[in-house]
């Protein structure tokens, strides 16, 4: 990835899925370091996409090869990761 400018909606997104892939691979009983193989990349790139106080992008190929190393769907990972402006900024009580 380029070294430019993230949006900050597209910072918060890399984060959320960072989160829900750690959360995964947790629930799937998998070490960073078997995740990383699965999914042919190197430990240090997965563990700086799972942290959540960096922002690291991926390729779509880097993401489809995690997403086949978890055994889920690319488009339900994505749902799993994002969650909806109206949870995160829920309206302001009355």
């Amino acid at each position: 990835m380029a070294k430019e400018e993230i949006s900050l909606i597209n910072r918060d997104r890399l984060i959320q899925m960072g989160i829900a892939i750690s959360a995964l691979r947790r629930v799937r009983g998998m070490s960073q370091e078997q995740l990383a193989e699965k999914a042919n990349m190197s430990r240090s790139h997965l563990s700086a996409i799972e942290a959540p106080n960096m922002v690291r992008g991926m390729s779509l190929e880097t993401f489809f090869n995690i997403a086949d190393a978890l055994n889920v769907n690319p488009a339900d990972l994505i749902t799993a990761a994002m969650f909806p402006d109206k949870i995160i900024n829920p309206p302001a009580e009355k």
